[in-house]
């Protein structure tokens, strides 16, 4: 075994921007309502581009680019990754929910789904939360489904760009099972 390089990574896996174009996306939205940490954004950025997915929508007092915060851990996937900052989060969810988009809560609720039991139907979109107060209870109310990850430590959840990263590979794998008529 031997790690590989950067540049060998490249030479394999690596579009270009205008490749990536042409490249159908993942039916896969996520919206952040009120994210407070620009890296956490950031880092959101950067696993949308990891599942090539469809969308972000940062909303409410969630911060968005142009900010270097941002850029440092999204390592260029904002360019990647299709956005739209909209200070509504009821007015993207009405829209996404009036094109045919299932809105999944990432939250503890009274009945929440484990991530790795629910049966993901697409196109979807994910909700995500503020670091400290989750998803308001308004945006709950809008969402279809709820799903969470279990915790078996002291704490109640993950950071909110880990948990994404958690549970985005989980959609994307359901999704793969499906375009290969295995479920």
């Amino acid at each position: 075994m031997k790690k590989l390089k950067f540049n060998e990574i490249n030479k394999t896996r690596c579009l270009s921007l205008d490749e990536l174009k042409k490249l159908n996306r993942n039916p896969i939205t996520v919206v952040c309502e009120n994210v407070r940490s620009l890296y956490n954004v950031g880092s959101i950025f950067r696993t949308m581009d990891g599942i090539r997915g469809e969308k972000l929508y940062l909303c409410g007092y969630t911060g968005h680019p142009p900010r270097k915060e941002i850029d440092k851990v999204a390592l260029g996937a904002v360019e990647s990754v299709p956005w739209e900052y909209e200070r509504d989060t009821i007015k993207v969810i009405n829209r996404l929910k009036s094109e045919g988009i299932r809105i999944i809560a990432l939250e503890h609720t009274d009945i929440s789904i484990d991530f790795h039991k629910f049966q993901y139907t697409f196109p979807l979109a994910v909700v995500l939360g503020n670091e400290y107060d989750g998803i308001s209870d308004e945006i709950v109310k809008h969402c279809d489904y709820s799903i969470e990850i279990p915790m078996h430590g002291i704490k109640q959840s993950l950071n909110v760009a880990t948990a994404f990263g958690v549970i985005a590979y989980e959609v994307l794998r359901q999704l793969n099972l499906l375009s290969l008529g295995k479920k």
